[in-house]
């Protein structure tokens, strides 16, 4: 099969189309012929060398994955609800930059009904990320304020859809005022360009004082503590990226007085069972939305695949809104 590989760490240059042997699925997994795969900034982290692959899975990058199920055991593809030949998308630990990707089945979930493929390629990392940092964790519910660091990424995006299709308020940071314009319209309530305001200043402003319930934080470093400031009492801060760096100084006073809880995740090391759990509330609660049109996966450029050292320097550019996709 054709793949793309991390020749070694480095620029996006390093990544190099080469043939690889085909993967063969084992107890519990899925074969997927791949259409789409979703570019993903661990992949752009995994490649200057900072995020190695869990222990046993493929070294090559790429976390999602859409295309058809090819192979695998009729027990595994019973227990997914799934068949060969069946539309699919994936979340995978390694291994999405290949024509051909094996995927733990229950991971596996149907392309929503409507969807090209390109489309589901951009769900698995993102919603799995939002739901369980934003709604599992965190614990986000109907009429609570969401504040979104980053609205205008993948991940942004997504956490911007989803929120608001159950419920909740959503105040969103971006980078220029295209950015925070285009998070406007895909239906945050209210949008902070924080190179030019106090982002704290503002959720204090636009929420009275009271402050927001949670905030998803892919920044880390300095924001932590000013995240501390924009809480309401109770808040919850879900912190998923340390972009920003990784020393944060906090009041711990505030901390204590409003009752706040900060809480960090990692998806790609925690285990099948908790990421099929994962995949089953999506399918439950997030799947109709998407097949009812309420949210739509937001697509900023789609690259074939030899050209994924572009894809990736655009993922590095910041210049994107929405995800970037590579074909086969």
């Amino acid at each position: 099969m054709n793949a793309i590989e991390i020749a070694q760490p480095g620029g996006p240059e390093v990544l190099t189309l080469v043939q690889r042997p085909d993967p063969v699925p084992g107890a519990g997994e899925l074969l997927i012929a791949v259409t789409a795969s979703g570019v993903n900034r661990p992949d752009v982290v995994q490649r200057k060398g900072h995020y190695p692959p869990p222990a046993g899975v493929s070294d090559l990058p790429g976390l999602e994955v859409a295309g058809t199920v090819v192979a695998g055991a009729q027990a595994d593809l019973a227990a997914a609800g799934l068949a060969l030949g069946d539309r699919v998308c994936a979340l995978v630990a390694g291994g999405g930059y290949a024509e051909l990707c094996v995927a733990p089945a229950g991971q596996c979930l149907p392309v929503p009904k409507g969807l090209t493929d390109v489309e589901a390629a951009c769900l698995p990392e993102t919603f799995f990320t939002v739901w369980q940092n934003v709604f599992h964790i965190a614990g986000l519910k109907a009429g609570e304020t969401l504040l979104v660091q980053g609205g205008s990424s993948g991940i942004g995006t997504t956490a911007i859809q989803l929120a608001k299709a159950l419920g909740a308020s959503v105040i969103v940071t971006a980078g220029t005022d295209d950015k925070v314009g285009a998070c406007l319209r895909l239906g945050a309530d209210h949008g902070i360009n924080y190179r030019t305001q106090d982002f704290v200043a503002e959720v204090q402003r636009i929420t009275g004082g009271r402050g927001v319930d949670v905030v998803l934080d892919m920044v880390g470093g300095d924001y932590v503590g000013r995240e501390v400031e924009c809480l309401a009492v109770d808040g919850r801060l879900a912190l998923i990226a340390v972009q920003g760096g990784t020393k944060s100084a906090i009041d711990a006073g505030l901390v204590l007085r409003k009752r706040l809880s900060i809480v960090g995740s990692t998806l790609r090391p925690r285990s099948i069972d908790y990421k099929t759990q994962l995949a089953r509330a999506l399918r439950g609660t997030v799947w109709p939305l998407i097949e009812a049109g309420r949210i739509k996966p937001v697509i900023h450029s789609v690259f074939p695949a030899a050209q994924a050292a572009q894809a990736h320097a655009l993922m590095e550019s910041g210049a994107h809104v929405g995800k970037i996709v590579m074909t086969w």
